[in-house]
């Protein structure tokens, strides 16, 4: 008998309240179902507030789910599961720690031997195109290198599902996409499944083999577009061809009425 492989991500009618300071309460995902299979990559895009990195709490088991199941390789999420790795638009490295120690740091932690936690360090410094910078420390850095660190960072410990909440976010547009290429190219042939939540309508495209479009707060998925462009991708080289553009206004037209939706909320608030 055939056995059936779980997917990487599983939910259903997942649903998040909080509680207000009024005492009253929140939901900011409602009745959210999502599937991601090993190996995918998918973006997640929505609205401005509407709940997209807390689709990422739930998955990663920072946060419990109110109400509904989310499981991550057929197993319920009750922690963190095992095998996540999490980038965060704000980068984790640790200022009084060297390039070399933060990217072992995640080793170390696992308790792998200090010295084979910095031999491997420096495997993934040189793949992310750091070797020379092994003793600088972050304020030494720039954005992009940061970057480059925290990628290294999360990556060392091979996570089979990886999360990503606008990691390169704050970054200048040439720097990003040097970043989502090497993101790409790191990613190519690890078998782990990736959730990239992006407002960059372009980054989401380019990236993902689906794009999950999201609700105006509470969020729940609207639409799900397969994004078939052929890999290996060069961001740069991908987004000028038809075939994008024609994605591109696919991915958008499903988007701009919650977009507007948002807007009307917030200029009745500030009224």
């Amino acid at each position: 008998m055939t056995q059936i492989t779980p997917p990487a991500i599983s939910m259903r009618a997942a649903t998040k309240k909080f509680a207000t300071p009024g005492g009253s309460a929140f939901t900011a995902l409602l009745d959210v179902d999502l599937e991601v299979a090993r190996g995918e990559f998918v973006s997640i895009v929505g609205p401005t507030g509407c709940g997209k990195s807390t689709a990422l709490s739930l998955i990663s088991g920072l946060e419990p789910a109110t109400s509904g199941t989310t499981e991550v390789n057929g197993k319920a999420v009750t922690g963190i599961p095992e095998g996540v790795g999490y980038m965060f638009q704000t980068d984790a490295v640790l200022p009084w720690k060297n390039v070399l120690d933060n990217v072992a740091i995640g080793l170390r932690y696992r308790k792998v031997d200090r010295d084979e936690a910095r031999q491997r360090a420096r495997q993934w410094i040189d793949r992310v195109g750091l070797t020379g910078f092994e003793d600088r420390y972050p304020h030494q850095l720039s954005g992009g290198m940061r970057k480059r660190v925290a990628m290294a960072q999360t990556l060392i410990t091979e996570p089979s599902l990886l999360l990503l909440d606008e990691p390169f976010g704050a970054l200048d547009v040439q720097t990003r996409e040097l970043m989502q290429d090497e993101l790409l190219r790191l990613w190519s042939g690890t078998g782990a499944a990736v959730v990239f939540v992006t407002h960059d309508l372009t980054e989401a495209i380019s990236l993902a083999d689906r794009v999950f479009v999201m609700t105006a707060g509470p969020a729940t998925i609207r639409d799900v577009v397969t994004i078939d462009l052929p890999r290996p991708r060069k961001v740069e080289e991908i987004r000028l061809t038809p075939a994008f553009t024609t994605l591109y206004r696919r991915v958008w037209d499903s988007l701009r009425e919650e977009v507007e939706i948002t807007r009307a909320r917030g200029a009745v608030r500030v009224a």
